[in-house]
């Protein structure tokens, strides 16, 4: 799909009118409703997923070499649907961070030969739409916040996580994560160096980029004036629809 098409804009307009609408009802209309919504976006976003899944074994274009959830943004799309059923901080770092950085690099340039109608439009988008979405409704929403060190967590579960998507792609013969080699689409690695100094440069680029997103994070907490809130999350909290920060 051409990037910044019709229907790439139509995508990136659903991803802003989303956003905003459930950030801007979980500040100031806060109630019972947030624990039912939080719900069935998480239903909603695993259905995605699984539906692309579905889609391949039916159409008999599933393999290992690309069907395994060895992407990044795979376990930014089972991390977000986690965090908002359960608002684990642990949880609610990782898709916070993870969305910004992978999910929305990956809406921006999509990596989807499908366009709209194709099946594979709507799943690509549903899922990476979802996560961003999700982040932006836990964290500014419902204001539950990194807390001091994330970005050190964040980044090492990164690497661990690099490391089993490197297996994937020895036992398969794949490019998880592209690390084998750049994709035929137009994104950050076209450029960086030759492989494997592009891995090397990838990693750095990863840090920069949490470090970037944990920066603009407290700019924006500051412009918005949510005050730090004491250690430790109460559901009740979160069902009553309290301002609640992850210290």
């Amino acid at each position: 799909m051409r990037q910044f098409s019709d229907q790439h804009i139509a995508a990136l307009s659903v991803l802003v009118l989303s956003a905003g609408t459930f950030v801007w009802a979980a500040r100031h209309r806060p109630g019972r409703w947030l624990v039912p919504f939080s719900r069935c976006l998480a239903l909603v976003i695993l259905a995605w997923w699984a539906a692309e899944y579905i889609a391949d074994a039916v159409l008999g274009i599933w393999t290992a070499r690309t069907g395994l959830p060895f992407q990044l943004t795979d376990a930014v799309t089972a991390v977000s649907a986690l965090a908002l059923l359960t608002q684990a901080p642990l949880l609610v770092e990782l898709a916070y961070y993870w969305a910004f950085t992978a999910s929305l690099q990956a809406l921006l340039t999509p990596d989807l030969g499908q366009p709209f109608p194709s099946i594979f439009y709507f799943t690509y988008f549903g899922y990476h739409i979802g996560a961003v979405v999700a982040a932006s409704f836990l964290v500014f929403g419902c204001r539950l916040y990194p807390r001091h060190g994330a970005v050190l967590r964040v980044f090492v579960i990164t690497l661990g996580f690099t490391a089993v998507a490197a297996i994937g792609d020895l036992l398969t013969g794949g490019n998880y994560m592209y690390l084998r080699y750049k994709p035929a689409h137009s994104s950050l690695l076209n450029v960086m160096g030759r492989w494997p100094w592009y891995i090397a440069e990838t990693v750095v680029l990863g840090l920069l980029m949490l470090l970037a997103v944990d920066g603009l994070t407290r700019v924006i907490r500051s412009l918005l004036r949510d005050s730090a809130r004491p250690a430790g999350f109460e559901p009740a909290t979160f069902r009553s629809g309290g301002e609640r920060s992850i210290p």
